[in-house]
């Protein structure tokens, strides 16, 4: 039986603990076959993000393209873009393949506060990207600079998913892992429906990358066939468990998994 196939178009982290290779290991995880396209190299370890350097964008066309004519995909995870450059690209693949799951991810700066998208890529973000996924799942730092609305407490989600949805965004999944209590925040169909999916508080250094999991995790079980409610809560199981059993590894933020 042929394995759903998996696409992650996101930076590439030496340390493996977020962008392509934690979503290689999360899409196995979930007994998914991955696709990689690179956006960017990074220069980083669990200490922190040193050096960006943004792949071309005719170079993520051509990978994109080759991967769209030869396997059948499931669905796509976006995450770090890097560059206007590579957000076009991407944009521009995504309007010639019609992919029923597309999970943007929209990686603003890293843990350690490293910028990781362009002003400009942020605005052509923006306008041409959250449109074109099914759903996004910024973090509250990420979604309060994309929408202009401050997002520090659970009840001011449903005010920066509003703002995203007018923006363009189909489905919102707002993540609040630094809350208290924990919460990630589901609005679907322009703010029509919305969920909440609290839970406690996980003591553990190894974090980093949460948001690359649990948007890679999120694409996997709509891949599956589940469907958005079914696989927010998924991707928010799969999450927790690896915190809790997160290794120890780095001398800074640990990955997750």
């Amino acid at each position: 039986m042929a394995k759903r196939v998996v696409l992650s178009i996101a930076g590439y982290d030496p340390s493996s603990g977020a962008g392509i290779t934690a979503d290689i290991k999360t899409i196995a995880a979930h007994g998914c076959y991955g696709l990689t396209c690179i956006t960017a190299l990074t220069v980083q370890s669990t200490r922190g993000v040193r050096r960006v350097l943004p792949i071309a964008g005719a170079t993520i066309t051509a990978t994109l393209n080759e991967l769209a004519g030869d396997f059948k995909i499931a669905a796509v995870k976006i995450g770090m873009l890097g560059s206007a450059e590579a957000v076009k690209a991407v944009a521009a693949f995504l309007s010639r393949h019609r992919i029923k799951h597309v999970v943007l991810d929209p990686v603003l700066r890293s843990s350690s506060g490293a910028r990781l998208l362009t002003k400009e890529g942020v605005r052509v973000l923006n306008d041409r990207l959250l449109k074109s996924a099914e759903v996004i799942t910024p973090n509250v730092d990420e979604a309060a600079e994309l929408s202009g609305i401050r997002v520090r407490a659970s009840d001011e989600m449903r005010a920066a998913a509003r703002r995203l949805h007018e923006l363009g965004a189909k489905n919102v999944v707002i993540t609040g892992g630094h809350l208290d209590p924990p919460t990630d925040f589901l609005s679907m169909e322009s703010g029509i429906r919305t969920k909440a999916f609290t839970g406690r508080k996980i003591v553990t250094r190894s974090t980093h990358g949460t948001g690359c999991v649990f948007s890679t995790a999120l694409a996997c079980n709509l891949a599956a066939g589940n469907n958005l409610v079914q696989a927010t809560r998924a991707a928010g199981v799969y999450v927790r468990k690896a915190l809790k059993s997160a290794p120890s590894l780095g001398k800074g933020i640990g990955p997750v998994v």
